[in-house]
Protein backbone atom coordinates (compact mmCIF):
# COMPACT_ATOMS: atom_id res chain seq x y z
CA UNK A 1 0.00 0.00 0.00
CA UNK A 2 1.17 3.53 -1.10
CA UNK A 3 0.83 6.14 1.15
CA UNK A 4 2.42 9.46 1.15
CA UNK A 5 4.34 10.60 3.75
CA UNK A 6 2.36 13.28 5.74
CA UNK A 7 -0.54 10.21 6.05
CA UNK A 8 2.08 7.89 7.25
CA UNK A 9 3.36 10.83 9.55
CA UNK A 10 -0.07 11.01 10.93
CA UNK A 11 -1.07 7.47 11.22
CA UNK A 12 2.15 7.01 13.40
CA UNK A 13 0.91 10.12 15.48
CA UNK A 14 -2.86 8.67 16.26
CA UNK A 15 -1.26 4.91 16.74
CA UNK A 16 1.91 7.07 19.14
CA UNK A 17 -1.49 9.16 20.66
CA UNK A 18 -3.40 6.28 21.42
CA UNK A 19 -0.41 4.50 22.83
CA UNK A 20 -0.29 6.86 25.72
CA UNK A 21 -3.55 5.45 27.15
CA UNK A 22 -2.65 4.07 30.40
CA UNK A 23 -2.69 0.03 29.95
CA UNK A 24 -2.54 -2.20 33.23
CA UNK A 25 0.09 -1.09 35.16
CA UNK A 26 1.27 1.86 32.49
CA UNK A 27 0.73 5.52 33.32
CA UNK A 28 -1.17 7.52 30.98
CA UNK A 29 1.58 8.75 29.02
CA UNK A 30 -0.65 12.15 28.58
CA UNK A 31 -1.34 12.66 32.56
CA UNK A 32 -0.54 16.21 32.34
CA UNK A 33 0.23 19.68 30.69
CA UNK A 34 3.55 19.31 30.36
CA UNK A 35 3.22 15.63 29.16
CA UNK A 36 0.86 16.83 26.12
CA UNK A 37 3.34 19.57 25.81
CA UNK A 38 5.94 17.29 25.08
CA UNK A 39 3.94 14.79 23.21
CA UNK A 40 3.27 17.80 20.64
CA UNK A 41 6.99 18.82 20.78
CA UNK A 42 8.26 15.06 19.68
CA UNK A 43 5.72 14.50 16.80
CA UNK A 44 6.47 18.48 15.53
CA UNK A 45 2.54 19.23 15.44
CA UNK A 46 2.79 22.62 14.46
CA UNK A 47 0.73 26.37 14.92
CA UNK A 48 -0.64 25.06 18.40
CA UNK A 49 -0.14 27.97 20.80
CA UNK A 50 -0.03 27.73 24.58
CA UNK A 51 -1.58 24.17 26.08
CA UNK A 52 -3.64 24.31 28.68
CA UNK A 53 -5.92 21.81 31.12
CA UNK A 54 -8.72 22.17 28.31
CA UNK A 55 -6.46 20.98 25.58
CA UNK A 56 -5.55 18.16 27.68
CA UNK A 57 -9.21 16.96 28.39
CA UNK A 58 -9.70 17.69 24.74
CA UNK A 59 -7.00 15.16 23.18
CA UNK A 60 -8.02 12.80 25.93
CA UNK A 61 -11.28 12.70 24.40
CA UNK A 62 -9.73 12.74 21.09
CA UNK A 63 -7.38 9.47 22.00
CA UNK A 64 -10.84 7.37 23.25
CA UNK A 65 -12.63 8.26 19.75
CA UNK A 66 -9.16 7.12 17.56
CA UNK A 67 -9.70 3.87 20.19
CA UNK A 68 -13.14 3.32 19.07
CA UNK A 69 -12.09 3.61 15.05
CA UNK A 70 -9.78 0.95 15.81
CA UNK A 71 -12.04 -1.26 17.50
CA UNK A 72 -14.82 -0.75 15.11
CA UNK A 73 -16.34 -3.87 13.57
CA UNK A 74 -16.67 -3.00 10.17
CA UNK A 75 -15.44 0.00 7.34
CA UNK A 76 -18.84 1.61 7.86
CA UNK A 77 -19.46 1.86 11.64
CA UNK A 78 -15.65 3.00 11.33
CA UNK A 79 -16.32 5.77 8.12
CA UNK A 80 -19.04 7.29 10.75
CA UNK A 81 -16.63 7.39 13.57
CA UNK A 82 -14.09 9.54 11.77
CA UNK A 83 -17.04 11.55 9.32
CA UNK A 84 -17.82 12.73 13.26
CA UNK A 85 -14.39 13.33 14.13
CA UNK A 86 -13.49 15.31 11.20
CA UNK A 87 -16.52 16.81 10.62
CA UNK A 88 -16.42 18.47 14.67
CA UNK A 89 -12.95 19.42 14.27
CA UNK A 90 -13.55 21.85 11.23
CA UNK A 91 -11.37 20.26 8.55
CA UNK A 92 -10.09 23.19 6.39
CA UNK A 93 -7.91 21.97 3.83
CA UNK A 94 -5.25 23.31 2.93
CA UNK A 95 -1.90 22.78 0.74
CA UNK A 96 1.69 23.54 2.76
CA UNK A 97 5.31 23.15 2.47
CA UNK A 98 6.97 23.88 5.67
CA UNK A 99 9.78 22.38 7.76
CA UNK A 100 11.60 21.03 4.74
CA UNK A 101 8.67 18.89 3.30
CA UNK A 102 7.28 18.79 -0.33
CA UNK A 103 3.68 19.92 -0.94
CA UNK A 104 1.13 18.04 1.34
CA UNK A 105 -2.25 18.74 3.08
CA UNK A 106 -3.44 20.19 6.34
CA UNK A 107 -6.42 19.50 7.10
CA UNK A 108 -7.32 21.42 10.53
CA UNK A 109 -7.98 25.29 10.06
CA UNK A 110 -5.41 27.85 11.11
CA UNK A 111 -5.34 28.50 14.56
CA UNK A 112 -7.22 25.21 15.35
CA UNK A 113 -6.62 23.47 18.47
CA UNK A 114 -4.62 20.83 19.27
CA UNK A 115 -7.14 18.73 19.64
CA UNK A 116 -9.03 19.36 16.59
CA UNK A 117 -5.76 19.51 14.64
CA UNK A 118 -5.15 15.68 15.71
CA UNK A 119 -8.30 14.91 14.76
CA UNK A 120 -8.65 16.62 11.86
CA UNK A 121 -5.35 15.30 10.43
CA UNK A 122 -4.97 12.30 11.87
CA UNK A 123 -8.89 11.26 11.36
CA UNK A 124 -8.22 12.19 7.42
CA UNK A 125 -4.91 9.58 7.28
CA UNK A 126 -7.65 7.00 9.27
CA UNK A 127 -10.15 7.94 6.39
CA UNK A 128 -7.21 6.98 3.78
CA UNK A 129 -6.91 3.52 5.23
CA UNK A 130 -10.93 2.89 5.14
CA UNK A 131 -11.38 4.21 1.92
CA UNK A 132 -8.58 1.62 0.42
CA UNK A 133 -10.22 -0.94 2.38
CA UNK A 134 -7.36 -2.12 4.50
CA UNK A 135 -9.10 -1.25 7.94
CA UNK A 136 -7.78 -4.34 8.91
CA UNK A 137 -4.23 -2.92 8.95
CA UNK A 138 -5.65 -1.16 11.93
CA UNK A 139 -4.45 -3.25 14.77
CA UNK A 140 -3.44 -4.27 18.26
CA UNK A 141 -0.36 -5.55 19.37
CA UNK A 142 -1.22 -9.70 20.08
CA UNK A 143 1.28 -10.42 22.97
CA UNK A 144 -1.19 -10.85 25.86
CA UNK A 145 0.53 -8.20 27.99
CA UNK A 146 0.57 -5.12 25.34
CA UNK A 147 -2.26 -4.52 22.91
CA UNK A 148 -0.74 -1.06 21.95
CA UNK A 149 -1.94 0.19 18.96
CA UNK A 150 0.07 -0.19 15.12
CA UNK A 151 -0.79 -0.22 11.52
CA UNK A 152 0.09 -3.01 10.31
CA UNK A 153 1.66 -1.60 6.60
CA UNK A 154 3.48 -4.85 5.91
CA UNK A 155 2.69 -6.11 2.13
CA UNK A 156 0.60 -9.26 3.06
CA UNK A 157 -0.82 -7.74 5.96
CA UNK A 158 0.96 -10.58 8.64
CA UNK A 159 1.70 -8.22 11.24
CA UNK A 160 0.63 -9.29 14.72
CA UNK A 161 2.82 -7.45 17.24
CA UNK A 162 3.64 -3.68 17.59
CA UNK A 163 7.05 -4.25 17.46
CA UNK A 164 8.90 -8.07 16.39
CA UNK A 165 11.71 -7.35 18.77
CA UNK A 166 9.94 -7.05 21.73
CA UNK A 167 6.65 -8.48 22.34
CA UNK A 168 7.12 -10.54 18.81
CA UNK A 169 10.31 -11.94 20.11
CA UNK A 170 9.38 -12.70 23.74
CA UNK A 171 6.51 -15.00 22.80
CA UNK A 172 8.53 -16.51 19.76
CA UNK A 173 11.52 -17.46 22.81
CA UNK A 174 8.16 -18.37 25.39
CA UNK A 175 6.90 -21.01 23.09
CA UNK A 176 10.25 -22.25 22.19
CA UNK A 177 11.03 -22.50 25.33
CA UNK A 178 8.11 -24.37 26.18
CA UNK A 179 8.38 -26.96 23.22
CA UNK A 180 11.93 -27.54 24.66
CA UNK A 181 10.18 -28.12 27.99
CA UNK A 182 7.73 -30.60 26.78
CA UNK A 183 9.83 -32.74 24.45
CA UNK A 184 12.60 -33.22 27.26
CA UNK A 185 9.15 -34.08 29.25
Amino acid sequence: MLIPHDTRIALDTVVDLMNTAPRGDRDDGLGDVQALQSFVHAHKISDVGTLGPDDLRAVLEVRERFTAVFSAPDARIAATLINQLVAEAGTTPQLTDHDGYDWHVHYFAPGASVADHLAADCGMALAVIVVAGEQERLRRCEAPDCGRAFVDLSRNRSRRYCDSRTCGNRLHVAAYRARRKEAAG
